[in-house]
């Protein structure tokens, strides 16, 4: 039995929207590789999220297979140095700009400052990283402290070995113990 029809409109709940992203996203990736091999297709994928994250699939070489496609439809290459005009490089700063900016109030939020800029979502989402990163700070330090005493242990039992030995010398040598 087949699924109803999906209507096709934006998706309103947040975590729905992005769930939905997730599993189409690797169901199209997994399309993509399948049409590459199936039919020794040339094919290139590039998926932006909402976020600006990317996520891409090539069969070959991507810029290979994009300046074939910008061949194709007559657009200039721009993997030619010399065609990379004051325009591209401005909107790169700007992205770059931008990107520093974000990981600075990220990092700001991360430290607790800033926080009355964020949306209950967001806080909820902050302290799930920071209960997550509290976790593997623990989980490290516990780790390390097992191993430092593990080494401790192992240094003890050698002395005692070591003293135990030095005694059964001393004895067998004749010496006389004092009791």
């Amino acid at each position: 039995m087949g699924r109803g029809k999906v209507e096709l409109k934006r998706i309103e709940n947040s975590s729905s929207r992005q769930v939905t992203f997730s599993k189409r996203r690797t169901g199209l990736l997994k399309k993509a590789f399948e049409l590459s091999i199936l039919c020794d297709a040339e094919v290139a994928l590039l998926i932006f999220s909402s976020t600006g994250k990317s996520y891409q699939f090539a069969s070959h070489e991507m810029d290979r297979t994009i300046a074939k496609y910008r061949n194709e439809v007559g657009l200039p290459d721009t993997t030619n140095r010399g065609c990379r005009t004051m325009e591209f490089w401005r909107t790169e700063i700007h992205e770059l700009k931008r990107s520093a900016d974000d990981l600075e109030a990220q990092l700001r939020h991360l430290s607790g400052e800033d926080l009355s800029k964020l949306s209950m979502r967001e806080l909820k989402q902050l302290e799930r990283q920071l209960r997550t990163g509290i976790e593997r700070v623990r989980s490290k330090k516990q780790r390390a402290l097992q191993e430092e005493n593990n080494s401790l242990e192992k240094r003890v039992k050698l002395r005692e070995l070591q003293d135990d030995d030095q005694n059964v010398s001393f004895l067998s040598f004749g010496g006389t113990s004092c009791s």
